[in-house]
């Protein structure tokens, strides 16, 4: 393991180990002693790694409210409060998020539906703007306070960022904003249509998203609620099974997929 400090190769391994079973290296060059953990996001957590990125994932994933997640971990003999959890969330999901954005870098299609849906922070709606591929595959989300041009071409600056290509047509609502939004942050050559009806799947998509924050009752201001909504969309997408809309996956390659997945994750993250 390379030092971090020095970046030299002579490193020599310990024969002992942090508290939390972390190997501990010392470099022959400048002589810094350092864990598997050091100079990562993780470093000085008083948990391990990997029982931090579960808890953010089930938080994410899951309709569990902070609380609930202290509990339950709890009963399997690790003390933390809500507020730590709350705190890990701020601190890990925009990192998972990232690396999710990442790995979804082109290979979104050409056909975008885009719509956008409310939700509450801090007794006040806001706007979520939407986007799915024809195949029901994130495009990207992005939380406004209004829902006006500026907005519109935010979002799809983002989207834009996030895919790394335009699209061939954009399917909206009749909203008056999509139509020079689209044609000054995606390019004129883009086929731009207005119809509700066939923006159906992205509506009922939008439930996702809905019955995850309705037992918390709203967000308490607007970098949280970005945040969440952000990271609940990439970790959805992850563990999407289906690479079409109407594609049938059995019970038993979801579960393949699931853990198929979920240690890919775990080694995203682990090696950041």
């Amino acid at each position: 393991m390379n030092c971090p400090s020095c970046l030299s190769v002579t490193t020599r391994e310990q024969n002992r180990k942090t508290p939390l079973g972390y190997r501990i290296f010392r470099c022959r060059g400048c002589h810094h002693i350092f864990n598997a953990r050091t100079n990562t996001p993780f470093n000085y957590l008083e948990y391990p790694t990997d029982l931090v990125l579960l808890v953010i994932l089930w938080r994410l994933r899951y309709t569990l409210s902070l609380r609930d997640l202290a509990e339950m971990f709890l009963e399997r003999g690790w003390v933390f409060t809500h507020e730590a959890i709350r705190d890990w969330e701020a601190r890990f999901a925009p990192l998972l998020a990232e690396h999710l954005r990442t790995r979804r870098r082109g290979q979104i299609g050409t056909s975008w539906y885009v719509d956008e849906t409310y939700i509450k922070v801090r007794g006040k709606w806001w706007y979520l703007y939407r986007a799915l591929d024809r195949d029901g595959n994130v495009v990207g989300s992005r939380l406004s306070e209004k829902r006006d041009m500026e907005a519109a071409k935010q979002f799809f600056r983002q989207a834009l960022a996030t895919v790394g290509h335009a699209p061939e047509r954009v399917t909206t609502d009749g909203h008056d904003s999509y139509p020079r939004a689209i044609r000054e942050m995606l390019g004129s050559e883009v086929m731009h249509r207005w119809n509700a009806y066939l923006n159906n799947h992205l509506e009922q998509d939008h439930r996702g998203i809905k019955q995850r924050y309705y037992p918390m009752r709203g967000f308490g201001n607007f970098t949280s609620a970005s945040r969440f909504c952000r990271a609940f969309d990439e970790v959805r997408q992850f563990f999407r099974f289906r690479t079409t809309r109407k594609q049938h996956v059995s019970l038993a390659d979801q579960r393949h997929l699931f853990c198929q997945r979920l240690d890919a994750l775990k080694t995203m993250l682990l090696v950041a």
